[in-house]
């Protein structure tokens, strides 16, 4: 596959990692963490801001194609 189709896809699967993550990190912010305090919406906010991260790293490696040898 080209190295240009390869970054064209892989924007596109980073944007709607993005907006699916968020989305859902919210949903389930809404649901489960209304009634608990502050301290408690830090902790998941400072861990859901971190954890998309790890796919994304994996998309930005299949971006950049094989490595040369």
């Amino acid at each position: 596959m080209p190295l240009r189709l390869r970054k064209f896809i892989g924007m596109i699967l980073l944007v709607l990692l993005v907006a699916i993550y968020a989305i859902v990190a919210m949903i389930v912010a809404v649901r489960t963490l209304a009634d608990q305090p502050g301290w408690v919406h830090f902790l998941y906010f400072l861990f859901s801001g971190v954890v998309w991260v790890l796919p994304a790293m994996g998309i930005i490696k299949w971006m950049a194609g094989p490595r040369p040898q």
